[in-house]
């Protein structure tokens, strides 16, 4: 059963959410992340996306004491990202109680440093960013379009063992339009042993039935949970069938 993972994007402490990654098109939804992350723990779920958008766009993470708060106040598994850049910045995520790091940026500029850090913490440590306009790899906080196909991307790390990948389909983050069910069934048929995690697009429980029945290991949402789209007694009731189908 695909699993929820509410997404926490954070600019100066705060909860926020952006459409299609553009910094002029914000919206501030709550003052405490930790009241949120509480929130979403108590409908059952238990992971959290941080996504530190001051460091995407600066390149250096500036919300790692939130990622400490957030781990101690609602001891949730917490995925952290964003301007993840070098040694110190892995070591000081996982020091701040980051159970994995995702990475975007670094796997596509300089491969063999995300090579050493998948060598050194372990490939189940990092979730692959795969973040995807057009089909091609965008990097850099989405502010650089590459020639690289997603696909042919997410093989050359899957070749290491990295096996955790969410996508994010750009055109349709924060937009509320639906996910590209097309793009993971195509990414699923090949790499099958990958854990998929879909982003962008998602608007109901509806959507996110769609994106287990391709696959999909996870699924990240955001603006649904935040505006209601997706009540917490939906995720809640969504989890609970989930627990009650286990053998």
């Amino acid at each position: 059963m695909i699993e929820i993972i509410p997404a926490l994007d954070i600019i100066d402490g705060k909860c926020v959410r952006l459409s299609q990654g553009d910094f002029s098109l914000k919206t501030e939804y709550r003052d405490d992340p930790v009241d949120a992350a509480n929130l979403f723990r108590d409908a059952g779920l238990t992971r959290l996306h941080l996504v530190d958008l001051d460091g995407a766009r600066d390149g250096k993470p500036k919300n790692l004491e939130t990622l400490e708060r957030v781990v101690k106040g609602s001891g949730m598994i917490i995925d952290f990202g964003g301007g993840v850049r070098s040694d110190e910045d892995v070591a000081d995520a996982f020091s701040a109680g980051a159970g994995m790091v995702s990475v975007t940026s670094v796997a596509v500029n300089e491969p063999g440093r995300f090579e050493a850090w998948v060598e050194h913490f372990g490939p189940n440590k990092f979730l692959l960013g795969a973040d995807s306009r057009g089909g091609r790899v965008a990097a850099n906080g989405w502010k650089t379009d590459t020639a690289l196909p997603v696909t042919e991307f997410a093989k050359r790390y899957a070749t290491i063992g990295v096996l955790d990948i969410f996508i994010t389909d750009i055109g349709r983050d924060g937009m509320l339009n639906g996910p590209n069910i097309e793009l993971y069934r195509q990414m699923k048929a090949e790499l099958d042993q990958a854990r998929l995690i879909a982003s962008g697009g998602v608007s109901s429980i509806a959507d996110i039935e769609a994106l287990d029945a391709v696959g999909c290991a996870g699924v990240i949402v955001g603006k649904a949970l935040y505006e209601g789209r997706i009540a917490l007694r939906e995720v809640s009731d969504y989890v609970g069938k989930a627990n009650n189908s286990l053998p």
